[in-house]
């Protein structure tokens, strides 16, 4: 019996429109050949559930990780010092927090690398106090008991904003607090203020009775990061690349596509259409690495430093802990760190 590809196919052509088989049979073997192959193991994916993470709902949702030959598994979770926690005990390959999360972790390891930058906003972390507690302004909570979440974003919010308003950061009675629970404490009395992220902030302000925002001009802008291993930035290369493509497809979608996109972060927040409305001139979505960020992290290191939030006699170098290979090899504009 012939069993060589050359036998065959010369029996093929022998028949009735044997070469038209031929052509559909390796059109088919070479469009398979060249089409995106997702990896054997999916990434797994620490997200934190906040309107920062929209690239990477919308990047799910409209199907570009497949598109892109990549499988994401989608771990979600409440604040991103939860997800770093995830990824650095092996939970997930990757993780979404701001770069608050970033800079105290830097003073225990630096085992981690930044891949990318991929959201800001100026408004996404707000204290909020009761009308009945005559808070009005950041000098009003010196000797109140704020609750915050401490080795976070809001925890360093919360000292800029105390001492902008010329109250020293120790003068507060800081209460630890997880973001879930910080609308309860806040209207039951456990504390007199809180220091929150979005959606939390946003869903306390307009869930308890009396609670009001402090006004703060705007002072911080809050990024949000995508962050690993150091080791699986290097073995996943392949996937994180992907990835990175997804993400880029996701924001020009934001972009281009707002009603569908105010849509999507709708539905994975489990938001109404009002918040959605308000917080989306607030946020900026794009990939990015800038020097801002570099400078970003060496302040707060500062802040930490002084104020013994952390151990150690100096910052770290955070250039060296931000990996720009897959962000470059995906748009190189988008990279603007200087080495």
């Amino acid at each position: 019996m012939a069993t060589s590809f050359q036998t065959l196919t010369k029996g093929i052509l022998e028949t009735r429109g044997g070469l038209r088989v031929v052509a559909l049979v390796l059109l088919v073997m070479f469009g398979f050949a060249f089409q995106p192959q997702a990896s054997a193991a999916p990434l797994t994916l620490a997200l934190s559930m906040s309107p920062l993470s929209l690239p990477f709902f919308v990047a799910e949702s409209e199907g570009f990780y497949a598109a892109e030959g990549v499988q994401v598994q989608t771990n979600e979770v409440i604040g991103g010092h939860r997800a770093m926690q995830d990824m650095l005990a092996g939970k997930a390959d990757l993780a979404t927090c701001s770069e608050a999360v970033i800079m105290f972790t830097s003073f225990k390891r630096d085992d981690f690398v930044v891949l990318a930058s991929f959201g800001t906003s100026l408004e996404d972390v707000k204290v909020l106090t009761l009308e009945s507690s005559k808070v009005t302004r950041a000098r009003d909570l010196a000797h109140r008991r704020v609750g915050t979440i401490v080795g976070a974003a809001s925890h360093y919010y919360l000292d800029t904003l105390a001492m902008l308003d010329g109250v020293a950061p120790e003068s507060l009675e800081i209460v630890a607090l997880q973001p879930e629970t910080m609308a309860v404490a806040l209207q039951q009395g456990g504390v007199d203020a809180i220091a929150v992220w979005q959606p939390n902030a946003y869903q306390a302000e307009h869930n308890v009775p009396g609670a009001r925002a402090l006004d703060d001009g705007g002072f911080y802008m809050l990024s949000f990061n995508l962050v690993s291993l150091r080791s699986t930035a290097d073995q996943r290369n392949g996937d994180i690349v992907s990835l990175m493509r997804a993400l880029n497809r996701a924001q020009r979608f934001i972009r281009d596509n707002p009603a569908r996109a105010k849509q999507i972060l709708r539905v994975r927040l489990g938001i109404d259409q009002a918040y959605a409305d308000w917080i989306w001139p607030r946020y900026r979505y794009r990939l990015s690495l800038n020097q801002s960020l570099i400078t970003t992290l060496e302040s707060e290191a500062r802040w930490a430093l002084a104020g013994g939030h952390v151990s150690g006699e100096r910052a770290p170098n955070y250039l060296r802990m931000i990996q720009p290979g897959p962000l470059r090899s995906v748009d190189p504009a988008a990279v603007g760190i200087v080495n």
